[in-house]
């Protein structure tokens, strides 16, 4: 593995440490949001100490299928992706944009919320997988950096401290490695950490990637982490790549939906999918939206930004019906845009290999399989051509 996976300063935690920075965190007025058990599947809440974290929790994953169950040791993060990424925090699912109230002086046009009753304030985000840290970079792009900045996005990106966590249990949906984007941290972080659990006792290797982290790194001070701890990191990565088997054809899969949109697969493909929407709900990068406006009798009124998917005949509607009316041509909008139409778009791949919608697909439709399909099934070369010899 290239010794570059693991950051020059390298610090080692126990048990006491780890609670150590959640302690430092609250100390330093963030709201500590980490990964429990909620409703059966790994989710976000707040969290006070370790105690509150999945404790000997893993997970079995599957196309359509997704189970807890309990492990034989005491590992904290060895679990692969949960049920939701970040997407939810900084970008809820519903938001308040504005609201208007009659007053006797007329109506008075209130702003909305950059937080919420749960999140007040500023926040740090706890065992952040690769692949999710990649997600936010996107939402940054996309509701930052240009020219009309997303304000409620804004707000919460502001206020978010980020703790990587190095994916060490890979699900069988994950394919992270084909998109680049892990098991190991990349960026966009400010703190990451490695748990280590069976090369020795249990620990965690931790190492500052901002001024913050740095900050925090300084004030705890834990001692440096052992040769024999960055080896044995160095094989939870190689055993964690090893143990991704789904791939992607990354490289080549933007000519190869460009060229295949008539492909007769789609059809075959639509007699499986719901256009439940699970797909799009679950994935850390989509974020079509639809506004609702309500208006009491009173007066009053209030305009929301809710989630939405292209899935959803109603999403493509315009002045005397929807485009896309048929569940084929909805699937293949969706698996088109975010693999092919995204890279015209934001310059990368909307895809960043967490197996989300592959787990939570209730018909298990795997988007890696129905690219390889494709793929074989092409009537142009250009699918073919990374085999050719030069």
């Amino acid at each position: 593995m290239p010794a570059d996976d693991l950051p020059a300063d390298v610090r080692r935690l126990d048990l006491e440490g780890l609670a150590d920075v959640i302690a430092w965190l609250r100390r330093r007025g963030y709201q500590v949001l980490g990964p429990t058990v909620l409703d059966g599947a790994i989710g976000y809440a707040p969290i006070e100490d370790v105690a509150d974290l999945p404790r000997g929790q893993g997970d079995d994953q599957a196309p359509g299928q997704y189970r807890l169950h309990r492990r034989d040791d005491e590992a904290l993060f060895a679990y692969a992706a949960g049920a939701q990424s970040v997407k939810p925090i900084l970008f809820p699912a519903e938001q308040l944009l504005w609201r208007s109230r009659t007053t006797p002086d007329g109506p008075r046009l209130e702003p909305g919320e950059t937080h919420d009753g749960q999140l007040d304030g500023r926040f740090a985000v706890f065992g952040v997988r690769p692949c999710d840290l990649r997600a936010i970079e996107l939402h940054d792009q996309i509701l930052l950096q240009r020219a009309a900045q997303d304000v409620h996005y804004a707000a919460r990106r502001a206020d978010c401290l980020l703790v990587a966590l190095t994916c060490t249990d890979p699900a069988d949906t994950c394919f992270c490695t084909s998109m680049g984007t892990g098991p190991a941290p990349q960026g966009g972080h400010d703190l990451a950490l490695t748990e280590l659990y069976q090369d020795g006792p249990h620990r965690f290797l931790v190492s500052a990637a901002s001024p913050r982290g740095e900050e925090l790194i300084a004030d705890l001070d834990p001692p440096p982490a052992t040769p024999d701890d960055l080896a044995a990191a160095e094989r939870a990565l190689d055993r964690a790549r090893q143990r991704i088997r789904r791939t992607l054809p990354a490289a080549e899969v933007k000519d190869l939906l460009y060229a295949n949109t008539d492909s007769p697969h789609w059809e075959q493909v639509a007699t499986r999918c719901l256009a439940c929407t699970n797909c799009t709900l679950v994935c850390p990068t989509c974020f079509c939206t639809s506004i609702t406006d309500t208006t009491e009798l009173s007066g009053d009124a209030a305009r929301h930004r809710v989630w939405d998917s292209c899935f959803s005949r109603e999403y493509s509607y315009i002045h005397g019906g929807s485009v896309r009316e048929s569940v084929r041509s909805r699937y293949r909008q969706w698996i088109t845009h975010k693999l092919a139409a995204w890279q015209d778009q934001f310059g990368t791949s909307g895809c960043v290999g967490c197996g989300r919608c592959i787990t939570w697909c209730p018909a298990g439709i795997d988007i890696t399989a129905e690219v390889a399909v494709l793929r074989e099934t092409s009537p142009t070369p250009m699918a073919r051509r990374q085999e050719e010899p030069r």
